[in-house]
């Protein structure tokens, strides 16, 4: 059970209130690991880092809690150099609210918030935690389940919560190729590995010191996988900003980067906005997307609305109001804002910095992406107000709730909304939500320390190489074919939800049962099993399941963006979310007459138990 079904747990400890005189309720949580942890286990390697500043993440957005920052201040966590202990005292430095904090100390966090939820729930609710995996689920007339776990045991319930997070697909025919030269190759080249999927990072470690890895991807879980196979393997960063350096431990592998379009994820600019400061939209708005959408069902028109015809120019608008603001150095009425030429081919550049660009050679290209981190460091150094170029990508970050708007439950039109996911998702993703200043300040000294370079440049393609038994990388540039070899492969992303292809047993289970369906938008599936606005799952037959919800990465298609946590002060998709479903299930309870079963496990004081 992670953040989302730990927010679920909160609901109910808060709402427990409006249960009928004289009712109970059991909340059966199904996870073998610690409670809240989710994809944060405290276990996991110290140099594995958030990507939002601490003290912008909470579990507790209406402030009746800590902080990640406050929690960890608390605990008696200290900052020692970048390395956080929990000494107490006066030694090192305080936790900073603009860290980027160790995600094993998050684990830490959402345990710690686990167990004060469970500590704060009246007698008459009791927690029983399940340390095992659901592989099915039976639906039976009138609202009830029995829940079938991995090792035998069943769980009857008269309500269901899917939260269940991250997911892993079932392996593609290239997955299946690439293992396939792997496994019959590795007479002849005993360092061929191919890594579909780096988490938990340990799966990396099958990757040999002085051998060649390819990785594909540049962003958020490439970093992650960079920092495992160097200082995961004893490197050692020494220094801060551009006086980084490397110090090689000898155990590294040579890593060589490439992707579809090479471009290296940006980095987050200083925060000047505060921890609960955010652009507000002056074009970009809800009500502007409410107000397109009704001049069309005005005109008799499709409601649904064409992202880059309707939507996105209202984007652009607002981007470029942001950096015209930063670049003029002070507030522009936006009454007197006018959307020039020279503004929009500003923000174009930042979406595509590729555009009209063609480079004869690899050394070429490497030498633009060098300069093009270099520069993003410097915009980013100048701040998320002072740089016009973080100042209009924050945009992004801040008009998601506008984003949401436009897209969710099928809010575009098929084919623009896959267009939005398939080019627009990941460039916002690659200039808004990229890893912290020191993460690319690090990769700039792997490369001059010689581990890390690009295996090609835009339009890097794999090939497998049965004669050398190892992975290539081809590149078309204008020069001709470049081509560069590897030992390892590694897919650095996190795979897309489709229930259609999800290693799960039980998605696989219910998909079966007709209990859940992909989420389709037309012809189109862009991924997540499909629900109403409620939460509540939609079936085979397009019927709400009663008494049936699903939250979180799991409805990343009907829903926008389900993958942040709440932020301190600011109103939290993530905890409406919960808030609608629980509220939701407690209605219904309100309106059920039947009695409900005791758990087996509760005893006459109903304390809270954890069963294995």
């Amino acid at each position: 059970m992670g953040p989302r079904g730990l927010s679920i747990l909160q609901r109910i400890a808060e709402l427990a209130g409006q249960l009928p005189a004289g009712r109970t309720l059991d909340v059966h949580l199904i996870d073998p690991a610690e409670g809240g942890q989710g994809s944060h286990p405290a276990n996991q390697p110290a140099h594995l880092l958030t990507n939002t500043l601490a003290g912008q993440v909470t579990m507790f957005a209406d402030g009746t809690g800590p902080s990640f920052t406050e929690w960890a201040a608390s605990a008696g966590y200290r900052d020692f150099g970048g390395v956080y202990l929990p000494t107490g005292g006066t030694a090192g430095d305080p936790v900073g609210e603009h860290a980027y904090l160790p995600r094993q100390l998050l684990g830490g966090y959402l345990s710690w918030v686990f167990d004060r939820t469970v500590r704060s729930l009246p007698p008459h609710v009791r927690v029983v935690h399940h340390r095992d995996r659901a592989v099915d689920i039976e639906a039976h007339g009138g609202g009830d389940f029995t829940v079938h776990l991995r090792n035998g045991h069943v769980v009857p319930s008269d309500y269901v919560f899917l939260a269940t997070g991250h997911c892993e697909r079932v392996p593609t025919a290239q997955d299946r190729a690439y293992e396939e030269f792997a496994g019959t190759n590795a007479d002849r080249n005993p360092w061929l590995v191919y890594c579909p999927h780096p988490y938990p990072v340990e799966r990396l470690r099958n990757i040999a010191p002085g051998s060649t890895v390819a990785v594909q991807g540049f962003g958020l879980t490439a970093h992650d996988v960079i920092s495992e196979l160097t200082a995961g393997r004893g490197g050692v960063f020494r220094g801060s900003g551009w006086a980084t350096e490397y110090l090689p431990s000898g155990r590294e592998p040579r890593i060589e980067l490439f992707s579809r379009q090479c471009l290296p994820f940006s980095a987050r600019g200083v925060n000047q906005k505060g921890l609960t400061g955010q652009h507000r939209p002056r074009f970009f708005t809800r009500e502007a997307v409410r107000l397109l959408r009704a001049e069309a069902v005005r005109r008799g028109d499709d409601p649904r609305l064409d992202f880059v015809a309707e939507v996105l120019p209202l984007l652009l608008k607002e981007m470029g109001y942001a950096y015209r603001a930063a670049a003029d150095g002070r507030p522009v009425p936006p009454e007197e804002y006018e959307f020039t030429e020279d503004d929009r081919r500003a923000v174009e550049g930042i979406i595509d910095p590729l555009r009209g660009r063609a480079f004869p050679d690899r050394d070429a290209f490497r030498k633009f992406f060098v300069d093009y981190v270099v520069e993003d460091l410097e915009q980013a150094e100048r701040g998320n107000r002072t740089s016009p170029v973080k100042a209009a990508t924050d945009v992004i970050r801040d008009t998601r709730a506008s984003l949401r708007e436009a897209v969710e439950f099928s809010g575009l039109t098929p084919t623009s909304h896959r267009t939005f996911n398939s080019f627009y998702v990941p460039v916002m993703n690659r200039v808004s939500f990229g890893p912290p200043r020191h993460r690319n300040h690090q990769l700039l000294a792997l490369m001059r320390a010689g581990i890390v370079d690009l295996a090609g440049g835009p339009g890097s393609k794999v090939v497998l190489d049965r004669e050398a038994a190892r992975f290539a990388i081809r590149t078309e540039y204008t020069g001709g074919t470049e081509i560069r070899h590897a030992d390892a492969l590694v897919i650095a992303r996190l795979d897309a939800f489709h229930p259609e292809h999800d290693r799960s047993p039980l998605i696989r289970s219910l998909l079966a049962r007709g209990l859940v369906r992909p989420y389709a938008n037309g012809p189109f599936q862009p991924g997540g099993i499909d629900i109403d606005e409620q939460g509540r799952i939609v079936t085979a037959v397009g019927e709400p399941l009663p008494g049936a919800w699903a939250v979180g990465y799991p409805v990343e298609g009907p829903r926008f963006y389900t993958h942040a946590l709440p932020r301190q002060g600011l109103a939290s998709q993530f905890t409406a979310d919960a808030d609608a479903s629980v509220r939701d299930m407690f209605a219904q309870i309100r309106h059920r007459h039947e009695a409900v079963q005791e758990d087996t496990y509760a005893g006459t004081d109903r304390k809270s138990v954890s069963v294995r």
